[in-house]
This record gives structure tokens, sequence and C-alpha cells, in this order.
């Protein structure tokens, strides 16, 4: 790994996130990212879209340290992944799928994390209790992951990477799978989540506008080898509400950044 350099030293001096000229290229010798760039700031909501085995899920490892790039260095809050992990820096991975284990209930299953790092106890049984409340579980504490809908199963997933506390919430198409209503509701809940929380997020999206609703920022990629190809700033202010959808103002700007999807694809 090459040491970080950045030319401008003040953009690091309120980012969470830095990846600087990151390279992978796998043992097949597949090319899956070359000269990545990306920054983002302590407490932002970044959405990375790009075409299909463009690399973004592959950049999420890298930032969550189970991946080491070939040249470049990525950092988040000061250290690389490898690190991160190492020391127990609060990054927590929500994947496509929920994961939940079938055997546990709602409750067990959030409280995983926890029980890692130092068994179950009344501390942990309160701070999943929270959890639960927040995301609108509590009542289902008790049911098992065969008794949800698919975005109640989410919504577990998502208390089971938020009871860490976590500094970064990595997001790698967790809505892909549900239907356009249960997205977008899930859509509001997690920007309300956001708010109150106010973790710094990347998420990577193959849908424009749900990019477009979440962020502070949607990042495009190139087709593989990754590279950042265009980077729109998202106006909007916070709170969101879901009848912005319906302006002339974020279809023009969905455009945009469909414009430069497609462009990248080529």
């Amino acid at each position: 790994m090459t040491g970080l350099t950045v030319a401008d030293s003040s953009k690091m001096e309120d980012s969470y996130l830095v990846a600087d000229g990151v390279s992978l290229e796998f043992a097949s010798g597949v090319r899956a990212l070359e000269g990545f760039n990306l920054t983002i700031r302590t407490g932002d909501f970044l959405s990375i879209v790009g075409p299909s085995g463009c690399g973004k899920s592959t950049f999420l490892r890298l930032v969550a340290g189970l991946l080491k790039p070939t040249s470049g260095t990525v950092t988040g809050g000061g250290v690389d992944g490898f690190a991160a992990r190492k020391r127990e820096r609060r990054i927590a991975f929500v994947f496509q799928q929920p994961t939940l284990l079938p055997w546990r209930t709602v409750e067990r299953n959030v409280c995983l994390p926890l029980e890692l790092r130092g068994g179950w106890n009344r501390q942990t049984r309160g701070k999943v209790a929270e959890v639960l409340e927040l995301v609108g579980l509590s009542e289902f504490a008790r049911a098992y992951p065969h008794e949800l809908s698919g975005g109640m199963q989410m919504r577990a997933s998502l208390a089971r990477a938020l009871v860490t506390d976590p500094d970064l919430l990595l997001l790698d198409e967790p809505f892909a799978a549900l239907d356009d209503i249960t997205r977008q509701r899930l859509n509001s809940e997690l920007l309300s989540l956001w708010e109150r929380v106010r973790f710094t997020a990347l998420f990577v999206t193959h849908n424009v506008g749900e990019a477009v609703y979440l962020s502070h920022r949607v990042a495009v990629m190139s087709a593989r080898p990754g590279r950042l190809v265009a980077d729109h700033a998202i106006p909007f202010t916070f709170p969101r509400q879901a009848e912005i959808r319906s302006t002339p103002d974020f279809a023009a700007l969905v455009g945009r950044v469909a414009t430069s999807l497609g462009e990248a694809s080529q």
C-alpha cells in the first residue's frame, strides 16, 4: 500500500473517508478499480451508482477492511480499513440480503455484534431495545425472521448495524429486492434514522432516483475498472419529504445523474 498524498490538506480536516488513487487487481487478473478517488465529509450521506460490475461493492469492502487495495489508500477517521478493524472502530455493513440467523429471534439477531464483543447482559439488552424502537420493530423483538416481511427483515438488519453506534454505515443495495412502495418507505425511514444519529453513510445502488432522494452527493463510477467520472451535489435540504420525488427539480436532477451514468456505461 502506498502512502496517502492529498494536495489540499484542508479537505482532510472535515473528511471522514478518503480514497486516494485506489486500484485493485484480483489474483485472476481482473482489474476491479483503477485510480479511484473519493472524499466524504463527516456526517454526509453519499451514494454511488455505476454500471453492473464496475466495482461499487468492491469499494465498500475496501472501506470495511475486508479487502486490501493493490495500490493507493482508503482511510476512515484517519486510519485505513484494516487498522480500523483492529481498533474496533465503529464501521457497520448492511448487505443486499438481510442475512438474519433463522434460529434467532429479532432481538437476538440484533444483539449479535454486541454479544461478540462482550456477551448478553442487561446493558446490551437495553441497547437492543432502544434500536428496535428506533426502527419500529419493538413489537417483533421475539419474532423469528420467517415471521417478518421482507421490509421488516431489512429493518432488523439495519438495527443490527446501528446497535454498535457506527461512525460509518456502509449499505450495499439494501433495498434492491423490495417492491417499489416498500423501498420508498424504507428510504424515508433510513433518512429519519440518519437525521437522528448522523452517522456518515456510503450507499451503493442501481436506482438513480433512490440515490438522489437520499444523498448529499451522488458519485458516478465508470465501467470496470471503476473510477470516479462524475460527482453530483444534491441541493435539496433536509429533512426531505417524499413529495419531493414528484417535483420538476427532482426529475431534472435524476435526469442529469442518469445521463452521467449512461455515459459512464459506454
